[in-house]
């Protein structure tokens, strides 16, 4: 049984009934009250009253703290996210579920996180999901049955190491643990469509987000995609861009006034040099040495984080891949990955990462053997994250994948 209405086996009813009782008191007070909707909370708890109870409980303190109920109307976002958040509502899958864009490669992390606050982001999200939530339930009155969820569409064509950046990634986190806990059953299946092969390393920073039922709702298309999308997309419902027949009123085929393809953030939007950033560990490095911290690489092809910043003057970083497996080694027997360079991490905190194609133990030399007077202090951050199989991930030719 599916756990929805008309779909229960008798304990998923008497279920039901004893979670409408135990809400009686907030029932009122939340956004709606039909089985439709208890039953969402329900199942994304697996039917426990406890676990849904204390669901709901803690959204309705959502709902208040972040002015939910009022959102749509009340909460303007600043200039720079309505102009360059990229993403829309456009058009309605065959079963009458609103669809999202998310286009991702033209979205500019870092001149978004400069230029308005992480609470910016996620009050935008939020109304952006209270809007759909309405329009689903608009939906439900227009079609007579009950619509309850989106369909997203994921273009990342563009994605790249820009997007991977960790203040990015953590304020993405937020917004996905933001819908996972207020929103559960709201997606009903996410197409990602035009998937490059550094794919498999961006899902492995936030899957831990998702629950896994969210997971299964993810379904990577490969080079048919449009076909795929047109089985469940009317192509009148569907841009031009997008292998469909929809345009906007002049005729754009990528439909721009319903769907925002963002772009780079001009710096006069900036209102702060740097985003701060919490570090791991620290470490003094006398005047003439060099510090070198190893990461072991397991998995081919696993991407290596760093970030870091140092006190009052620059430092030398560069990153070697030991040779032997036994004993020390200097930077000089070492082979190089990425050569040692003086970095100006006391004005611009660094933020990069590289691919390591061969497993292995890789050294990130802290240097500062040039400084004779100065001894220097460095905060830092080091991530190994890795690599998913891409021949079961991302699809090369026709075919779709289901994530998990």
């Amino acid at each position: 049984m599916s756990g929805r209405v008309g779909d229960l086996i008798p304990r998923q009813r008497e279920t039901l009934t004893e979670f409408r009782e135990r809400i009686q008191d907030i029932l009122d007070h939340l956004p709606e009250q039909d089985d439709h909707y208890l039953l969402r909370w329900l199942r994304a708890r697996n039917f426990s009253v406890q676990k849904s109870e204390a669901m709901i409980r803690k959204h309705l303190e959502f709902r208040r703290q972040m002015k939910v109920d009022t959102i749509v109307e009340d909460f303007k976002p600043p200039e720079v996210i309505e102009k360059y958040v990229s993403g829309g509502m456009c058009g309605y899958d065959r079963e009458g579920s609103p669809i999202w864009y998310d286009v991702i490669g033209p979205l500019d992390p870092k001149g978004l996180l400069l230029s308005a606050t992480k609470q910016d982001f996620l009050k935008t999200k939020i109304r952006h999901t209270e809007m759909l939530r309405r329009e689903c339930k608009r939906q439900s009155q227009r079609l007579g049955k009950n619509v309850e969820a989106i369909s997203l569409i994921y273009d990342c064509e563009g994605l790249g190491l820009k997007h991977m950046w960790k203040p990015a990634i953590d304020t993405y986190g937020e917004v996905l643990t933001m819908f996972e806990d207020n929103y559960p059953e709201g997606l009903k299946r996410l197409y990602l469509i035009k998937a490059p092969a550094i794919f498999p390393m961006a899902y492995n920073l936030i899957k831990h987000f998702l629950c896994e039922e969210t997971r299964r709702k993810i379904v990577i298309l490969g080079s048919d995609w449009k076909e795929v999308l047109r089985k469940n997309i009317d192509p009148d419902q569907l841009p031009v861009v997008y292998g469909g027949t929809l345009t906007d009123p002049d005729g754009d085929p990528s439909c721009r006034t319903m769907i925002n393809y963002g772009g780079t953030v001009p710096k006069s939007y900036y209102i702060q040099d740097s985003v701060k950033v919490q570090y791991d560990c620290s470490v003094t490095i006398s005047r003439g040495s060099v510090f070198q911290l190893e990461s072991e690489v397991i998995t081919p092809n696993s991407l290596l984080r760093w970030q870091f910043a140092s006190d009052g003057a620059d430092i030398g970083f560069g990153v070697y891949k030991r040779t032997t497996e036994n004993g020390s080694q200097k930077v000089t027997e070492m082979q190089p990955v990425l050569p040692t360079e003086r970095y100006n991490s006391h004005l611009v905190p660094e933020d990069s990462c590289l691919t390591c194609s061969e497993p292995g133990v890789y050294v990130l030399c802290f240097d500062n053997s040039y400084s004779f007077l100065q001894s220097k202090k460095v905060s830092y951050k080091v991530e190994v994250v890795p690599s998913a199989d891409l021949q079961t991930v991302v699809p090369h030719s026709r075919g779709d994948v289901r994530l998990q």
